[in-house]
């Protein structure tokens, strides 16, 4: 029955989205402490216990790398312009940030810049780069077109960009990160994380009436 209870859960978890774990598993708690307890639902609540702090920590991860994200942008003279944005069409489709890059062409024209953010830990097995997958940018096309649709005027360009936060870098790795002597518009230390930005990340379909900058 544990088993049956642990992949029950597991399908429940993958099909929810980061802050809907949270609040499952706060909800699941409530009902845990007001209900009478089968020996069933005792090891539900109990394993939602468990899991509950490293949930908890991938969320304040994945916030602490939107944060250095943001702070290395703005350093490379990006202005932060929405944070968190979702198609009003569909909820699920979230933007991290969107910015504007005064000097992303190198002219008096700005350009619009959608950035993904994701967060690894330092040494991780699939970078964020590499996270970002086919299927990924097919849904964030689909946020980026609907922002694009939202602004009057129309933005004439615009880009896509990822950045790589990763977490708990050691020393070592942080002296050769230095010792590398990067574009700190495209490396840089924010908080003791190691921050990659990829800019103009193919996306968007090639058209003759806008520049990608």
């Amino acid at each position: 029955m544990r088993s049956l209870v642990i992949s029950v859960m597991k399908k429940e978890v993958g099909a929810m989205g980061g802050d809907a774990k949270i609040l499952g598993l706060q909800r699941a708690l409530a009902l845990a402490n007001t209900k009478p307890m089968s020996g069933i639902w005792e090891t539900f609540a109990g394993l939602w216990r468990k899991w509950r702090p490293s949930v908890n920590t991938r969320a304040e991860a994945g916030a602490a790398g939107e944060r250095a994200a943001e702070a290395h942008l703005k350093a490379a003279g990006l202005r932060v312009l929405a944070r968190n944005w979702r198609n009003p069409a569909d909820a699920r489709e979230e933007l991290d940030l969107v910015c504007e890059d005064p000097a992303g062409r190198g002219d008096a024209e700005p350009v619009l810049v959608f950035v993904e953010v994701k967060a690894r830990a330092a040494g991780a097995r699939v970078g964020g780069y590499q996270a970002v997958d086919r299927r990924k940018k097919t849904v964030l096309l689909r946020a980026c077109t609907a922002y694009l649709k939202s602004l009057r005027p129309p933005a004439r360009h615009y880009r896509f960009d990822i950045i790589e936060v990763a977490h708990g870098a050691d020393p070592e790795g942080v002296a050769a990160f230095h010792a590398q002597k990067l574009d700190p518009r495209l490396a840089s230390l924010r908080a003791g994380r190691r921050v990659w930005h990829y800019r103009n990340v193919p996306l968007f379909p090639a058209r003759s009436s806008h520049s990608h900058g």
